[in-house]
């Protein structure tokens, strides 16, 4: 599939369109230190490119643009929960529609901001008042910044992730370094396990991070490039890769389309964030790129 060339719906300025693809909505932006698309189902980055370089972020060839699911890869917003804590998995923010709140340019780069509140379909999950803003900061770097403010009359607890999917040359030559030695491992019955501190892959890893440093780098050998993963507001680092045999079982992804992905995630997982009444947090995730 072919992102880049979409049906264009309205023309907000020199570097954003607002676009169709099969039926969702994408902000696409197109500036001279990059481009990238942004889902308004689901608040979803679905590429970053900057100018000059290989994408930095992966998107499933076999990606379903479906509204009732979210789409594999990009930058999925797990929240209000992360995991199967509870219904649905990965809560309900990936599959909400967000509304298109700002968007500015300079020769920095562009920012596009999206909103999400509560309805009566949330709450029906969810039963608290809420408002987010997710900010996108495009340039040479990437920055993607989730506040989320409690507007309800009580308190209220949330934990998710910026699920970030890095588009790689290869699974089989890659390392990962900046993540620290402690991590539960969920293919392991979440056990504890202490590791060194550089990761590589020749199975399924589903690795929680308990104590990660900034930044968590990728080294993409092949690629002659370091991805450095700098996270904010967060007190985990999430690393998977689902190996051959999961991912063979998802319809949304090859067979072999774990060989040029890896997920290492900003996230709240070992302690819930509570917010007071007109309290507000922010998650964030920052990505450049060292040759």
């Amino acid at each position: 599939m072919d992102l880049r060339n979409l049906s264009t719906i309205s023309v907000l300025s020199d570097a954003v369109t607002v676009c169709d693809y099969q039926g969702i909505k994408v902000v696409r932006v197109i500036h001279e230190l990059a481009e990238a698309g942004i889902s308004l189902h689901g608040g979803h980055l679905i590429w970053f490119k900057p100018t000059g370089s290989d994408d930095i972020i992966w998107l499933s060839e076999k990606a379903e643009f479906d509204t009732t699911k979210a789409i594999r890869g990009g930058i999925p917003v797990c929240w209000p929960w992360f995991g199967k804590a509870a219904t649905p998995s990965h809560g309900f923010a990936r599959t909400s529609e967000w509304t298109l709140h700002q968007h500015r340019e300079n020769e920095q780069g562009v920012i596009v901001s999206l909103t999400l509140e509560d309805t009566n379909a949330t709450r029906a999950i969810w039963p608290h008042r809420f408002h987010n803003q997710i900010t996108f900061e495009i340039g040479r770097e990437l920055k993607v910044s989730l506040i989320s403010t409690n507007t309800d009359d009580h308190a209220w607890s949330f934990s998710g992730a910026l699920h970030t999917y890095f588009n790689i040359a290869t699974i089989n030559d890659l390392e990962i370094t900046g993540m620290g030695e402690t991590y539960l491992d969920s293919t392991q019955g979440n056990q504890m396990f202490a590791g060194g501190d550089t990761l590589t892959f020749n199975t399924e890893t589903d690795r929680v991070y308990t104590s990660p440093t900034n930044p968590v780098v990728i080294h993409d050998k092949p690629h002659q490039r370091k991805i450095l993963v700098t996270n904010q507001g967060h007190d985990a680092a999430v690393i998977w890769n689902p190996w051959q045999m999961l991912s063979m079982s998802m319809a949304d992804m090859a067979d072999d389309g774990f060989e040029t992905m890896v997920c290492v995630e900003s996230a709240i997982h070992e302690q819930a964030i509570t917010l007071l009444p007109g309290e507000s947090h922010t998650l964030s995730t920052q990505i450049s790129v060292e040759k």
